[in-house]
This record gives C-alpha cells, structure tokens and sequence, in this order.
C-alpha cells in the first residue's frame, strides 16, 4: 500500500526545518558570542546536575527508598489494612451525627 504523499511532504518539510536549525545552531556554537557562552554555562550546569543526582541516588537510593516503605499492616502504596483502623467514628460524643455537604 502506497503512503499518502502529503505525508512525505511533511516529512521533507519537518527534516528540511531541522537541519536548517541544526546549521544555524552550529554556526552559533561556533561564534564565541555571549548567548552561546550562557547556554553553554547552563546546560554544563545541567548536565552536572543530572550526573549528582543520578550518583546519589545510585548510592542512597536505597536508603530513601527504605525509610518511605510503608511498613506494618498498611502495606505498601497505601494498602488496606486487614484488621479494623483506630480512628474515631465521625459521630460526636451524644450521638448526634455531624452533617454532611448533602444536607
């Protein structure tokens, strides 16, 4: 079966878009103008930052991970728990009802 040719078209058209960014965006790299010193700052500082981050959760991810498991009869992931909970009724202590939003 044959593609349609409008999405060749767009397809030509998308890759021709790219590569004249990626040419424009060279000859900026190229030019040691200020914007490009700025970005190069920055996306340094962010690969930096995805690098510590990714080391320190190589070595303390699972300490993370170990103090936030829910542990005891909740489970994990909010689980319900088997046995009946402790918290109060919603009741008050003469036995009249409290309102809901319906009434």
């Amino acid at each position: 079966m044959e593609a349609p040719s409008w999405d060749l078209g767009l397809f030509s058209f998308l890759l021709e878009r790219l590569l004249s960014f990626c040419s424009e965006f060279a000859q900026d790299w190229s030019s040691n103008d200020m914007r490009v010193t700025i970005f190069k700052i920055l996306l340094g500082w962010l690969l930096g930052s995805l690098v510590a981050i990714h080391m320190a959760w190589k070595f303390y991810g699972a300490t993370v991970n170990d103090m936030y498991y829910r542990q005891g009869i909740g489970g994990q992931n909010g689980g319900t728990p088997d046995s009946s909970s402790n918290f109060t009724s919603w009741d008050n202590a003469s036995g009249e009802s409290i309102k809901s939003h319906r009434e």
